[in-house]
Protein backbone atom coordinates (compact mmCIF):
# COMPACT_ATOMS: atom_id res chain seq x y z
CA UNK A 1 0.00 0.00 0.00
CA UNK A 2 1.34 3.42 -0.97
CA UNK A 3 0.38 6.65 0.32
CA UNK A 4 0.77 9.28 -1.62
CA UNK A 5 0.72 12.92 0.34
CA UNK A 6 0.60 16.01 -1.71
CA UNK A 7 1.72 19.36 -0.52
CA UNK A 8 0.74 22.50 -0.51
CA UNK A 9 -1.91 24.89 1.25
CA UNK A 10 -5.77 23.25 1.49
CA UNK A 11 -8.80 24.09 -0.10
CA UNK A 12 -12.29 24.78 0.50
CA UNK A 13 -14.97 22.63 -2.09
CA UNK A 14 -14.82 25.79 -4.47
CA UNK A 15 -11.07 25.72 -4.75
CA UNK A 16 -10.16 28.55 -3.16
CA UNK A 17 -7.50 27.98 -0.17
CA UNK A 18 -9.13 27.01 3.07
CA UNK A 19 -7.75 30.19 5.51
CA UNK A 20 -8.81 32.74 3.14
CA UNK A 21 -12.00 31.21 2.65
CA UNK A 22 -12.27 31.46 6.81
CA UNK A 23 -11.04 34.34 6.85
CA UNK A 24 -13.66 35.63 4.47
CA UNK A 25 -16.15 33.97 6.57
CA UNK A 26 -15.06 35.90 9.78
CA UNK A 27 -14.90 39.19 7.92
CA UNK A 28 -18.76 38.56 6.76
CA UNK A 29 -19.76 37.55 10.16
CA UNK A 30 -18.29 40.48 12.32
CA UNK A 31 -19.85 42.46 9.40
CA UNK A 32 -23.06 41.38 10.22
CA UNK A 33 -22.87 41.36 14.00
CA UNK A 34 -22.20 45.21 13.05
CA UNK A 35 -24.83 45.87 11.10
CA UNK A 36 -27.16 44.35 13.88
CA UNK A 37 -25.85 46.98 16.15
CA UNK A 38 -25.35 49.79 13.94
CA UNK A 39 -28.48 51.57 14.78
CA UNK A 40 -27.85 51.80 18.25
CA UNK A 41 -24.20 52.77 18.35
CA UNK A 42 -25.40 55.78 15.61
CA UNK A 43 -28.38 56.73 18.26
CA UNK A 44 -25.58 56.61 21.03
CA UNK A 45 -23.16 58.64 18.62
CA UNK A 46 -25.93 61.33 17.74
CA UNK A 47 -27.71 61.48 21.29
CA UNK A 48 -24.77 61.55 23.89
CA UNK A 49 -21.42 61.60 22.76
CA UNK A 50 -22.08 64.58 20.27
CA UNK A 51 -23.75 66.45 22.33
CA UNK A 52 -21.07 66.03 25.18
CA UNK A 53 -18.38 66.71 22.67
CA UNK A 54 -20.27 70.22 21.69
CA UNK A 55 -20.65 71.11 25.31
CA UNK A 56 -17.18 70.39 25.85
CA UNK A 57 -16.25 72.53 23.26
CA UNK A 58 -18.67 75.52 24.34
CA UNK A 59 -17.18 75.77 27.43
CA UNK A 60 -14.25 76.64 26.15
CA UNK A 61 -14.76 78.37 22.60
CA UNK A 62 -14.92 82.28 22.65
CA UNK A 63 -14.22 83.30 18.81
CA UNK A 64 -17.22 86.01 18.61
CA UNK A 65 -15.22 89.00 20.48
CA UNK A 66 -12.22 87.96 17.80
CA UNK A 67 -14.64 87.50 15.11
CA UNK A 68 -16.72 91.09 15.58
CA UNK A 69 -14.24 93.44 16.96
CA UNK A 70 -11.13 92.22 14.83
CA UNK A 71 -9.62 95.76 14.49
CA UNK A 72 -9.97 96.43 18.04
CA UNK A 73 -8.30 92.66 19.31
CA UNK A 74 -5.56 93.47 16.81
CA UNK A 75 -5.11 97.46 18.01
CA UNK A 76 -5.35 96.16 21.81
CA UNK A 77 -2.44 93.34 21.28
CA UNK A 78 0.59 96.09 22.32
CA UNK A 79 -1.26 97.85 25.11
CA UNK A 80 -0.86 97.06 28.52
CA UNK A 81 -3.51 97.43 30.66
CA UNK A 82 -1.29 97.64 33.89
CA UNK A 83 -0.34 101.05 32.62
CA UNK A 84 -3.05 102.35 33.68
CA UNK A 85 -3.82 104.34 31.21
CA UNK A 86 -6.60 104.46 28.19
CA UNK A 87 -5.59 102.38 25.12
CA UNK A 88 -4.51 104.67 22.26
CA UNK A 89 -6.67 106.81 19.79
CA UNK A 90 -6.23 104.21 17.12
CA UNK A 91 -7.92 101.55 19.37
CA UNK A 92 -11.12 103.90 19.73
CA UNK A 93 -10.87 104.61 15.78
CA UNK A 94 -10.68 100.75 15.60
CA UNK A 95 -13.32 100.11 18.17
CA UNK A 96 -15.45 102.38 16.19
CA UNK A 97 -14.90 100.97 12.94
CA UNK A 98 -15.97 97.36 14.26
CA UNK A 99 -18.89 98.77 16.25
CA UNK A 100 -20.57 100.53 13.05
CA UNK A 101 -20.05 97.41 11.08
CA UNK A 102 -21.62 94.87 13.76
CA UNK A 103 -24.15 97.67 14.70
CA UNK A 104 -25.21 97.21 10.95
CA UNK A 105 -25.00 93.18 11.02
CA UNK A 106 -26.84 93.35 14.24
CA UNK A 107 -23.89 91.36 16.14
CA UNK A 108 -22.62 93.88 18.84
CA UNK A 109 -25.42 92.51 20.80
CA UNK A 110 -24.28 89.40 21.02
CA UNK A 111 -20.56 90.69 21.73
CA UNK A 112 -22.04 93.05 24.39
CA UNK A 113 -23.96 90.01 26.28
CA UNK A 114 -20.75 88.06 26.01
CA UNK A 115 -18.38 90.50 27.84
CA UNK A 116 -21.52 91.38 30.17
CA UNK A 117 -20.94 88.02 31.43
CA UNK A 118 -17.16 88.70 32.62
CA UNK A 119 -17.93 92.51 33.19
CA UNK A 120 -21.87 93.53 34.39
CA UNK A 121 -22.59 96.81 32.32
CA UNK A 122 -20.83 96.31 29.43
CA UNK A 123 -23.65 95.27 27.58
CA UNK A 124 -25.21 98.85 27.94
CA UNK A 125 -22.03 100.58 26.69
CA UNK A 126 -22.29 98.09 23.71
CA UNK A 127 -25.97 98.69 22.96
CA UNK A 128 -26.17 102.79 23.55
CA UNK A 129 -23.13 103.38 21.38
CA UNK A 130 -23.95 100.61 18.41
CA UNK A 131 -26.96 102.87 17.38
CA UNK A 132 -25.22 106.16 17.46
CA UNK A 133 -22.40 105.06 15.84
CA UNK A 134 -23.76 103.26 13.13
CA UNK A 135 -24.68 106.72 11.82
CA UNK A 136 -21.01 108.30 12.43
CA UNK A 137 -18.80 109.29 8.83
CA UNK A 138 -15.56 107.10 9.75
CA UNK A 139 -13.58 109.15 7.61
CA UNK A 140 -14.08 112.60 8.91
CA UNK A 141 -15.58 111.83 12.20
CA UNK A 142 -12.52 112.13 14.92
CA UNK A 143 -11.06 111.91 17.28
CA UNK A 144 -13.13 109.05 18.54
CA UNK A 145 -11.81 108.72 22.31
CA UNK A 146 -13.83 111.54 23.14
CA UNK A 147 -16.78 110.98 21.02
CA UNK A 148 -17.02 107.57 22.36
CA UNK A 149 -16.54 108.88 25.79
CA UNK A 150 -18.68 111.43 25.23
CA UNK A 151 -21.51 108.69 24.28
CA UNK A 152 -21.24 106.47 27.29
CA UNK A 153 -18.39 106.70 30.00
CA UNK A 154 -17.98 103.47 29.94
CA UNK A 155 -15.42 103.72 27.50
CA UNK A 156 -13.11 105.54 29.73
CA UNK A 157 -13.56 102.96 32.10
CA UNK A 158 -10.12 101.11 31.74
CA UNK A 159 -11.75 98.18 33.17
CA UNK A 160 -13.63 97.62 30.01
CA UNK A 161 -10.98 97.76 27.98
CA UNK A 162 -8.95 94.98 29.92
CA UNK A 163 -11.89 92.38 29.64
CA UNK A 164 -11.84 93.29 25.99
CA UNK A 165 -8.28 91.99 25.29
CA UNK A 166 -8.32 89.62 28.07
CA UNK A 167 -11.37 87.57 26.34
CA UNK A 168 -10.29 88.27 22.52
CA UNK A 169 -8.76 84.80 22.27
CA UNK A 170 -10.68 81.93 20.33
CA UNK A 171 -9.99 79.68 23.25
CA UNK A 172 -11.03 80.60 26.86
CA UNK A 173 -10.71 79.39 30.20
CA UNK A 174 -13.15 82.40 31.65
CA UNK A 175 -15.87 79.91 31.77
CA UNK A 176 -14.72 77.66 33.81
CA UNK A 177 -12.59 79.92 35.89
CA UNK A 178 -16.24 81.54 36.74
CA UNK A 179 -17.42 77.79 37.58
CA UNK A 180 -15.47 77.27 40.43
CA UNK A 181 -16.14 80.85 41.22
CA UNK A 182 -12.80 82.43 40.14
CA UNK A 183 -12.11 85.26 37.16
CA UNK A 184 -9.41 86.33 35.17
CA UNK A 185 -7.96 89.23 36.12
CA UNK A 186 -5.02 91.63 35.44
CA UNK A 187 -1.96 89.19 36.77
CA UNK A 188 -4.06 85.60 36.01
CA UNK A 189 -6.65 83.71 37.63
CA UNK A 190 -7.94 85.17 40.94
CA UNK A 191 -10.65 84.42 43.48
CA UNK A 192 -14.31 86.31 42.85
CA UNK A 193 -15.42 88.33 46.05
CA UNK A 194 -17.00 86.59 49.11
CA UNK A 195 -20.40 87.71 47.56
CA UNK A 196 -19.98 86.48 43.98
CA UNK A 197 -19.54 83.14 45.08
CA UNK A 198 -22.13 80.54 45.17
CA UNK A 199 -21.13 77.69 42.41
CA UNK A 200 -18.42 75.79 44.94
CA UNK A 201 -21.07 76.62 47.17
CA UNK A 202 -23.87 74.28 44.82
CA UNK A 203 -21.57 71.58 43.56
CA UNK A 204 -21.07 70.73 47.34
CA UNK A 205 -24.76 70.89 48.36
CA UNK A 206 -25.65 68.79 45.37
CA UNK A 207 -22.85 66.18 46.26
CA UNK A 208 -23.46 65.84 50.16
CA UNK A 209 -27.27 66.25 49.10
CA UNK A 210 -27.37 63.16 46.74
CA UNK A 211 -25.30 60.80 49.25
CA UNK A 212 -27.95 61.54 51.75
CA UNK A 213 -30.63 60.81 49.10
CA UNK A 214 -28.36 57.50 48.08
CA UNK A 215 -28.24 56.42 51.58
CA UNK A 216 -31.61 57.12 52.77
CA UNK A 217 -32.81 55.01 49.71
CA UNK A 218 -30.45 52.51 50.93
CA UNK A 219 -31.87 52.55 54.50
CA UNK A 220 -35.67 52.28 53.09
CA UNK A 221 -35.37 50.08 50.19
CA UNK A 222 -32.90 47.28 51.68
CA UNK A 223 -36.30 45.73 53.71
CA UNK A 224 -38.65 46.04 50.58
CA UNK A 225 -36.33 44.45 48.64
CA UNK A 226 -35.71 41.63 51.43
CA UNK A 227 -39.48 41.17 51.79
CA UNK A 228 -39.90 41.08 48.08
CA UNK A 229 -37.38 38.34 47.80
CA UNK A 230 -38.95 36.01 50.66
CA UNK A 231 -41.95 36.44 50.06
CA UNK A 232 -44.42 33.54 47.89
CA UNK A 233 -43.77 34.12 44.21
CA UNK A 234 -47.56 35.36 43.87
CA UNK A 235 -47.58 37.67 46.84
CA UNK A 236 -43.85 38.97 45.86
CA UNK A 237 -45.07 40.03 42.56
CA UNK A 238 -47.89 42.01 43.82
CA UNK A 239 -45.78 44.04 45.89
CA UNK A 240 -43.44 44.42 43.01
CA UNK A 241 -46.28 46.07 40.94
CA UNK A 242 -46.75 48.86 44.04
CA UNK A 243 -42.99 49.31 43.84
CA UNK A 244 -43.46 49.95 39.51
CA UNK A 245 -46.47 52.19 40.40
CA UNK A 246 -44.92 55.52 40.23
CA UNK A 247 -43.63 55.05 36.92
CA UNK A 248 -46.68 55.19 35.45
CA UNK A 249 -47.64 58.89 36.89
CA UNK A 250 -46.02 61.71 35.68
CA UNK A 251 -42.23 62.96 37.75
CA UNK A 252 -44.23 66.56 37.53
CA UNK A 253 -47.13 64.93 39.23
CA UNK A 254 -45.14 63.27 41.56
CA UNK A 255 -43.07 66.54 42.68
CA UNK A 256 -46.45 68.22 42.85
CA UNK A 257 -48.16 66.23 45.45
CA UNK A 258 -45.14 65.95 47.80
CA UNK A 259 -45.44 70.07 47.24
CA UNK A 260 -48.98 69.64 48.80
CA UNK A 261 -47.79 67.13 51.42
CA UNK A 262 -44.82 69.16 52.87
CA UNK A 263 -46.28 72.68 53.22
CA UNK A 264 -47.52 74.28 56.27
CA UNK A 265 -50.73 73.60 55.66
CA UNK A 266 -50.40 70.57 54.33
CA UNK A 267 -51.44 67.08 55.07
CA UNK A 268 -48.64 65.83 57.02
CA UNK A 269 -48.35 69.23 59.19
CA UNK A 270 -52.30 68.75 59.29
CA UNK A 271 -52.07 65.42 60.67
CA UNK A 272 -48.95 66.05 63.04
CA UNK A 273 -51.32 68.68 64.72
CA UNK A 274 -54.08 67.22 64.71
CA UNK A 275 -52.66 64.45 67.09
CA UNK A 276 -50.81 66.62 68.98
CA UNK A 277 -47.40 66.46 68.18
CA UNK A 278 -46.55 69.53 67.15
CA UNK A 279 -48.20 73.04 67.73
CA UNK A 280 -50.10 74.21 65.39
CA UNK A 281 -48.18 77.72 65.95
CA UNK A 282 -45.24 76.00 65.13
CA UNK A 283 -45.42 73.97 62.20
CA UNK A 284 -42.90 71.84 60.49
CA UNK A 285 -41.03 73.59 57.43
CA UNK A 286 -40.47 70.55 55.28
CA UNK A 287 -40.66 72.61 52.04
CA UNK A 288 -38.40 75.64 49.99
CA UNK A 289 -35.58 73.63 51.47
CA UNK A 290 -32.98 70.92 51.50
CA UNK A 291 -35.22 68.52 53.67
CA UNK A 292 -37.96 68.64 50.87
CA UNK A 293 -35.64 68.24 48.06
CA UNK A 294 -34.70 65.02 50.25
CA UNK A 295 -37.83 63.81 51.08
CA UNK A 296 -39.40 64.18 47.76
CA UNK A 297 -36.34 62.77 46.04
CA UNK A 298 -35.81 59.80 47.90
CA UNK A 299 -39.37 58.86 47.02
CA UNK A 300 -39.06 59.68 43.18
CA UNK A 301 -35.51 57.70 43.08
CA UNK A 302 -36.28 54.61 45.52
CA UNK A 303 -37.71 52.28 43.38
CA UNK A 304 -34.42 52.70 41.20
CA UNK A 305 -32.41 51.11 44.46
CA UNK A 306 -35.02 48.25 45.12
CA UNK A 307 -35.46 46.86 41.94
CA UNK A 308 -31.31 45.69 41.61
CA UNK A 309 -31.34 44.73 45.52
CA UNK A 310 -34.61 42.49 44.67
CA UNK A 311 -32.88 41.08 41.66
CA UNK A 312 -29.50 40.07 43.25
CA UNK A 313 -31.47 38.99 46.82
CA UNK A 314 -33.57 36.34 44.62
CA UNK A 315 -30.27 34.77 43.58
CA UNK A 316 -29.19 33.91 47.37
CA UNK A 317 -29.70 30.33 48.34
CA UNK A 318 -32.01 30.67 51.30
CA UNK A 319 -29.76 27.27 52.86
CA UNK A 320 -27.04 29.42 53.46
CA UNK A 321 -28.46 31.03 56.58
CA UNK A 322 -29.96 27.95 57.54
CA UNK A 323 -26.31 26.34 57.23
CA UNK A 324 -25.31 29.63 59.30
CA UNK A 325 -27.45 29.00 62.18
CA UNK A 326 -26.95 25.25 61.90
CA UNK A 327 -23.71 26.20 63.31
CA UNK A 328 -24.77 27.93 65.88
CA UNK A 329 -24.48 31.80 64.49
CA UNK A 330 -27.48 33.89 66.00
CA UNK A 331 -30.10 35.78 63.42
CA UNK A 332 -27.68 39.08 63.18
CA UNK A 333 -24.71 36.79 62.51
CA UNK A 334 -26.40 34.85 60.06
CA UNK A 335 -27.21 37.68 58.23
CA UNK A 336 -24.21 40.31 58.79
CA UNK A 337 -21.91 37.21 57.87
CA UNK A 338 -23.24 35.50 55.45
CA UNK A 339 -26.53 37.53 53.60
CA UNK A 340 -25.58 40.96 53.60
CA UNK A 341 -22.42 40.36 51.98
CA UNK A 342 -24.00 38.47 48.85
CA UNK A 343 -26.16 41.74 48.94
CA UNK A 344 -23.39 44.04 48.27
CA UNK A 345 -23.46 43.96 44.58
CA UNK A 346 -27.38 44.81 44.57
CA UNK A 347 -26.61 47.75 46.98
CA UNK A 348 -23.66 48.95 45.00
CA UNK A 349 -25.51 48.63 41.45
CA UNK A 350 -28.95 50.60 43.31
CA UNK A 351 -26.56 53.15 45.05
CA UNK A 352 -24.71 54.15 41.52
CA UNK A 353 -27.84 54.42 39.70
CA UNK A 354 -29.71 56.64 42.57
CA UNK A 355 -26.73 58.81 42.73
CA UNK A 356 -25.84 59.73 38.96
CA UNK A 357 -29.83 60.36 38.56
CA UNK A 358 -29.62 62.24 41.56
CA UNK A 359 -26.67 64.77 41.09
CA UNK A 360 -28.64 65.57 37.63
CA UNK A 361 -32.28 65.95 38.78
CA UNK A 362 -33.52 69.99 38.40
CA UNK A 363 -37.03 69.75 38.56
CA UNK A 364 -37.69 68.31 41.78
CA UNK A 365 -35.36 70.53 43.62
CA UNK A 366 -36.63 73.76 41.72
CA UNK A 367 -40.08 72.66 42.53
CA UNK A 368 -40.06 71.85 46.57
CA UNK A 369 -35.79 72.64 47.18
CA UNK A 370 -36.74 76.87 47.12
CA UNK A 371 -33.49 78.75 46.97
CA UNK A 372 -31.69 76.51 49.58
CA UNK A 373 -32.51 72.91 48.35
CA UNK A 374 -31.82 73.78 44.87
CA UNK A 375 -29.24 71.57 43.18
CA UNK A 376 -25.82 72.50 40.43
CA UNK A 377 -28.29 71.34 37.99
CA UNK A 378 -30.72 74.05 38.44
CA UNK A 379 -27.86 76.72 37.44
CA UNK A 380 -27.10 74.67 34.49
CA UNK A 381 -30.68 74.75 33.32
CA UNK A 382 -30.94 78.41 34.02
CA UNK A 383 -27.76 79.50 32.06
CA UNK A 384 -28.67 76.86 29.16
CA UNK A 385 -32.75 77.93 28.97
CA UNK A 386 -33.24 81.53 30.27
CA UNK A 387 -29.98 83.68 31.03
CA UNK A 388 -28.54 82.36 27.26
CA UNK A 389 -24.96 81.62 29.02
CA UNK A 390 -24.16 78.70 27.21
CA UNK A 391 -20.36 78.76 27.59
CA UNK A 392 -20.90 78.78 31.56
CA UNK A 393 -23.70 76.28 31.56
CA UNK A 394 -21.14 73.90 29.71
CA UNK A 395 -18.33 74.37 31.97
CA UNK A 396 -20.65 73.64 34.85
CA UNK A 397 -21.98 70.53 33.20
CA UNK A 398 -18.32 69.10 32.28
CA UNK A 399 -16.83 69.86 35.92
CA UNK A 400 -19.85 68.01 37.04
CA UNK A 401 -19.45 64.92 34.83
CA UNK A 402 -15.74 65.17 35.82
CA UNK A 403 -16.84 64.90 39.48
CA UNK A 404 -19.50 61.93 38.75
CA UNK A 405 -16.33 59.92 36.84
CA UNK A 406 -14.23 60.49 39.49
CA UNK A 407 -16.01 59.48 42.02
CA UNK A 408 -16.80 56.50 40.03
CA UNK A 409 -13.21 55.87 39.68
CA UNK A 410 -13.11 56.09 43.78
CA UNK A 411 -15.79 54.07 43.68
CA UNK A 412 -14.41 51.06 41.28
CA UNK A 413 -10.67 50.82 43.31
CA UNK A 414 -12.71 50.91 46.70
CA UNK A 415 -15.19 48.19 45.94
CA UNK A 416 -14.89 47.48 42.34
CA UNK A 417 -16.68 48.00 39.71
CA UNK A 418 -16.60 43.93 39.13
CA UNK A 419 -18.76 43.56 41.87
CA UNK A 420 -21.65 45.41 41.04
CA UNK A 421 -24.31 43.08 39.84
CA UNK A 422 -28.27 43.61 38.59
CA UNK A 423 -29.26 39.86 39.42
Amino acid sequence: MSDITQSGPVLAADGTPLKRSLSRALRMQKLRALMLIAPLLLFILVTFILPVGDMLFRSVENGIVRDTLPRTVEALADWDPASGELPEEAVFAAMAADLQIAAEEKTHTKVAKRLNYENPGVSSVFRKSGRKVSKWDLATDGPFREKLIDIDKGWGDIELWRTIKTYSGQITSGYFLNAVDMQLGAEGPEIRPENERIYNTMLIRTMRMSLIITFSCILLGYPVAWILANLPARKANLLLILVLLPFWTSLLVRTSAWKILLQQQGVINDTLVWIGLVDDANRLVLINNELGTIIAMTHILLPFMILPMYSVMQTINPSYLRAAKSLGATDWTAFWRVYFPQTVPGIGAGSILVFILAVGYYITPALVGGTKGTFISNLIAYHISTSGNWGLGAALGAILLAVVLLLYWVYDKVVGIDNVKLG
